[in-house]
């Protein structure tokens, strides 16, 4: 096995030719600390971050996003250890963390917590299963950018000891997941620690998200862009990028941290369409299930979604004779405002994808913008200045994207001036084709 080997694999399944060559490094990197005097065969998976095109602060109330994943991502290799330990080394950081799930130890910080949160989790959801691993890890994603890499590193780690355990073979997996969607939104409740049917849940990693990262990660299409609904998780379509068309990312430089200040900022942007649920629920007869669900006239489980004028209407209504401490009113109506504006952007921009449509996607992308701005105020200076210098310099389109509060832009221009568009951009951008979700490159066990 090695790097060439396994980027060849990855070029196979759909990463764009222009990354192959990175990847072979990547591997490289992440064989050159795997524990080579261990037994046992050695699995690799490729692990990608995500794109958020549209859909900001959506998918945990319910609503609709349209994501892929992009070429850039974890290495991950991997065999399994009798001892019931779970190991993992971060070749590029040179950290490492060990862990046996069952053993209560004091709770870790920065990435070795999403490590730690996922072995738990698993070894209580799934009591005896044989969750020992090593584990090495190798990422080429910016972190702390709002490209997913906490959610691509808990996957990571989640996929590895689901194949290791065996446990997609258990009653208890079978009874609750039983397709793609499925898997994205059971990792989801892990890092969001809410339960997943008979799945319990925990406290998870602290952040109240939802799970459109773990949708992308999960089940993305090479070349294309997917629109989901949630609440539940179910994909609506999958739209290719015009060949003429490139993506450029770039992360604006302030990393966009979930713990602290931020974290609370993040959550309280989630709090808000829950105390905008409880408001409708209070008054209704009928309980709906996500803010997306009070307001739609269509099915809370089918793909036709509408929002009902009436609907959005009458809950303004409650929030003005409302009275919540620390949910002013207008603190409320700006966050139903942001969801019902986002959420309907999804299907006008999957008929722009499909008809090429770069006007209409660049008033979408720019309504984003300043309703992030404005509505949401979780942006910074630095993603204001690049959503309006990628504009600038010919961009037809250009969006921060992510949790935001720091974290990165997306802009779409014509392939044939795409790299010397990111090279006047910003230093850290790059081209970004939408690439292949989770894939095992080696044999079965």
């Amino acid at each position: 096995m090695t790097g060439s080997e396994l980027a060849a694999s990855l070029g196979r399944h759909g990463l764009p030719r222009d990354d192959i060559e990175p990847k072979a490094a990547l591997f490289d990197l992440a064989l050159s600390h795997a524990d080579r005097e261990r037994g046992g065969p050695l699995h690799a998976w490729w692990v990608p971050g995500r794109l958020e095109v549209f859909g900001k602060h959506t998918d945990y109330a319910g609503g609709r996003t349209l994501v892929c994943a992009v070429p850039r991502g974890f290495a991950v290799l991997a065999r399994p250890r009798a001892d019931g330990a779970v190991r993992v080394v971060d070749a590029r950081r040179g950290q490492d963390v060990a862990l046996v799930p069952a053993i209560p130890a004091p709770a870790y910080s920065g990435w070795r917590h999403y490590v730690e949160v996922v072995a738990r989790r698993l070894a209580r959801n799934f009591p005896g299963a044989a969750l020992g691993a090593d584990i090495v890890i190798a990422s080429d994603l910016p972190s702390a950018s709002g490209m997913s890499s906490s959610s691509a590193l808990l996957v990571a780690i989640a996929s590895v000891l689901t194949r290791v355990g065996g446990l997609d073979r258990r009653p208890e997996w079978q009874a609750n997941i039983t397709g793609p969607c499925d898997v994205a939104g059971y990792y989801a409740c892990i890092e969001n620690g809410l339960s997943f049917g008979s799945l319990a849940g925990d406290a998870g990693v602290g952040t109240h998200g939802g799970s459109e990262d773990h949708a992308a990660i999960l089940t993305g299409v090479p070349g294309h862009v997917a629109a989901f609904a949630f609440v539940p998780m179910r994909a609506l379509a999958v739209v290719a990028v015009p060949e003429q068309w490139r993506f450029v990312l770039t992360p604006c430089g302030v990393p966009a941290q979930k713990a602290g200040t931020s974290r609370e900022a993040y959550n309280r942007l989630a709090a808000g369409t829950g105390v905008l649920l409880d408001l409708w629920n209070t008054e209704s007869s009928d309980t709906a299930p996500s803010l997306a669900a009070a307001l739609s006239t269509g099915s809370a489980g089918g793909k036709t979604i509408v929002t009902s004028p009436a609907a959005v209407a009458h809950l303004r209504a409650l929030i003005r004779r409302s009275s919540i401490p620390g949910w002013p009113h207008d603190a409320l109506e700006r966050r139903l405002d942001h969801f019902v504006r986002e959420d309907a952007r999804i299907p006008e921009a999957l008929d722009a994808f499909r008809h090429g449509d770069t006007a209409r996607l660049g008033a979408l992308a720019d309504g984003s913008q300043e309703d992030a701005e404005k509505l949401l105020g979780n942006q910074i200076p630095q993603t204001r200045a690049l959503a309006r210098t990628a504009r600038e310099r010919g961009a037809f389109a250009a969006c921060s994207f992510g949790a935001g509060f720091g974290g990165s832009l997306w802009a779409l221009v014509e392939h044939d001036r795409a790299g010397a568009f990111a090279d006047g951009w910003h230093p850290g951008a790059f081209l970004a084709m939408p690439g292949p979700p989770v894939v095992e490159l080696t044999a079965s066990w």
